[in-house]
């Protein structure tokens, strides 16, 4: 029984280890992007001969660019990694138009649509009616079912 609790006080001592070093880890990558973002705001403002200067003294101590492709001469990294962590939490534009597609008028649905700009409703409306997708009954727009989607719930 002495060897079953050894084991188990060892996984303890492990996973707080890993809790450790992951809470450390979040810590660093913070710093890590707020020194990136340092560094493009100094590169920007600063003159090119003290840029050039600071970025050899950077590139060797990270050790994520043996693991790295080479980067284009284009766009930042951190743009990328903005994009790839940015969660898909709300539909898009598009979807959430066709949602409320349900008998409002084009005003109702711009209002519904928080944050986006009522030109941006339009296009949408306006893509989804050359599409098929809407159509507009005595000033009301009203989504239309596709024969698609009805055979495949028939299935």
């Amino acid at each position: 029984m002495s060897a079953l609790d050894e084991i188990t006080k060892e996984k303890q001592r492990v996973s707080e280890a890993l809790a450790r070093l992951d809470a450390q880890r979040e810590k660093l990558t913070g710093q890590l992007s707020a020194l990136e973002a340092t560094e493009r705001v100094l590169a920007r403002y600063s003159k090119g001969t003290r840029a050039n200067e600071t970025a050899p003294a950077i590139t060797p101590t990270t050790t994520t660019n043996a693991t790295t492709p080479a980067r284009s001469r284009g766009r930042p990294r951190t743009t990328t990694v903005k994009i790839a962590a940015r969660k898909p939490s709300l539909p898009s534009l598009a979807d959430q138009v066709l949602a409320l597609a349900t008998g409002k008028t084009q005003q109702e649905i711009a209002a519904a649509c928080k944050g986006a700009r009522p030109n941006h409703v339009g296009a949408a409306l306006s893509r989804h009616k050359r599409a098929g997708r809407i159509e507009e009954r005595d000033g009301k727009l009203y989504a239309i079912q596709s024969t698609r989607t009805e055979q495949q719930a028939a299935l």
